[in-house]
């Protein structure tokens, strides 16, 4: 028992927390006149990066936890032994259903994937500033060897909700306009709906049938779990811009890619728009921390071509 305890330390998580006001009944009055239209049929700051009106804080809450521990692990044992009234979301706990994105540090990521040993950031003992705001600078060997001697633990993990999506309260957000999105570029096998038949005269049960390399296109898409963290690692998107976004252009790309798919063309057209394709500005972020493994921004790059190729 004793080892255990050895085994332990601590970590501070700073959690941006909101509690959302209560809407006011506008009645027939309606929006201003003058207030500034999204025409886009994927919206834009108008439907996704509205400022939140509530009350708006940063709450630390400081735990015996161990290296491994995941930054979900450490929540709920928040939830559970310190304030309920912490809110967050998730589900599977293993990185595969992607309810539990938020940014970490500023870094859109899954609770149930971030180690806290990999997410704690220890304070710069030479940024320290006094009362008085001015930093001391003392010998760099002498402020290293205090920091050390004044041991905290393995540091402190910043917490907020996933960018470029409406917050509901503290860190879950409202990913029902990604969904929409996706929706909308209708994410379903679509065929012609005529049935192959042999020389014989009988249903070809062969006909949707691929080859390795065939499948080998769109396999690793499959892979999305709509987590929205490349969307929220998106300047464009997590920039309130209108824009389709990288996860409903994955989407689209998965059907693209597939050989049993009769619908290319009209995927093609639905994402050659201004708001689609034409305003992904090649930046790549989205690929950096998918937590599926796909390589968004080289897919990205790749529907952009089959685009402008046709």
């Amino acid at each position: 028992m004793s080892g255990m305890d050895d085994a332990l330390t601590t970590v501070t998580l700073k959690v941006n927390r909101f509690t959302p006001r209560p809407e006011r009944d506008r009645g027939a009055r309606g929006g201003s006149p003058f207030a500034k239209k999204s025409g886009s049929p994927f919206g834009g700051s108008s439907s996704r990066n509205r400022r939140p009106h509530g009350k708006q804080w940063v709450q630390e809450y400081t735990l015996r936890v161990r290296p491994e521990d995941t930054v979900l692990d450490c929540l709920l044992t928040v939830k559970r032994t310190v304030d309920p009234t912490l809110a967050f979301r998730y589900s599977c706990g293993h990185g595969m259903c992607g309810s539990d994105a938020v940014s970490i540090n500023g870094t859109p990521t899954l609770l149930c994937t971030a180690t806290v040993a990999d997410w704690a950031v220890r304070p710069n003992p030479l940024a320290q500033a006094d009362d008085e705001g001015f930093r001391h600078t003392g010998d760099a060997d002498d402020a290293a060897a205090n920091a050390h001697e004044d041991d905290s633990g393995l540091g402190v993990i910043e917490l907020a909700p996933l960018p470029g999506f409406p917050v509901q309260r503290d860190l879950i957000a409202d990913i029902d306009p990604m969904l929409d999105q996706i929706r909308k570029l209708k994410p379903y096998l679509q065929a012609d709906g005529v049935l192959a038949t042999t020389s014989e005269g009988k249903v070809d049960v062969f006909e949707y049938l691929q080859n390795p390399q065939q499948l080998a296109k769109y396999e690793m898409l499959t892979n999305c779990i709509a987590c929205g963290v490349c969307e929220g690692s998106c300047p464009v998107f997590a920039g309130g811009d209108a824009f389709i976004g990288p996860a409903a252009l994955i989407a689209a790309s998965r059907f693209v890619n597939d050989s049993r798919d009769t619908a290319t063309a009209s995927r093609l057209d639905a994402i050659d728009t201004a708001d689609g394709v034409a305003a992904c500005q090649s930046v790549r972020a989205c690929s950096r921390q998918c937590p599926r493994g796909i390589d968004v921004g080289e897919e990205m790059w790749q529907i952009v071509a089959r685009v402008k190729e046709r």
